[in-house]
């Protein structure tokens, strides 16, 4: 199963992917759709910009799941209420970044994704594995 991983820039997705992939860390911008394991990459400039979100609808026909990725140390809101709801698969929430961030941040990112119709929720932080034994546990309960 292929797993469509969509966030803003910079909010941990290629992280994720090669945590994901059991890969190494390995920085480059994501400037076009790649594929990192079973994981679909997608570059937050078609979350951020509302013209190229579109590509996401697209992109998301290849997905049997979905998870919305919210860096908990930032501040912005990218996902529309309700944003999951346009897609025909589950769609869960991420909260990355969790080992830089206090409890009010990692609150606040779960209640931005909780507008978005994400579930369930997962925090995380790819650097350290912390939450990931969970967030993989669901990956493939799903596939199953």
């Amino acid at each position: 199963m292929r797993i469509m991983v969509m966030g803003p820039v910079f909010c941990g997705k290629t992280t994720l992917c090669q945590y994901l992939a059991g890969l190494p860390r390995i920085y480059a911008k994501t400037q076009t759709v790649g594929i990192i394991g079973s994981s679909i990459d997608t570059p937050g400039e078609y979350l951020e910009n509302r013209g190229l979100r579109n590509r996401l609808a697209v992109t998301a026909a290849d997905a049997g799941l979905i998870l919305f990725l919210q860096d908990c140390t930032s501040r912005n809101v990218y996902f529309s209420p309700g944003q999951a709801a346009m897609f025909a698969v589950p769609v869960a929430g991420v909260i990355t970044k969790t080992d830089l961030a206090a409890a009010e941040e990692i609150s606040r990112a779960e209640e931005i994704l909780n507008f978005s119709g994400a579930s369930p929720l997962f925090a995380v932080s790819s650097l350290l594995g912390r939450g990931m034994e969970a967030l993989v546990h669901f990956i493939n309960s799903q596939s199953a």
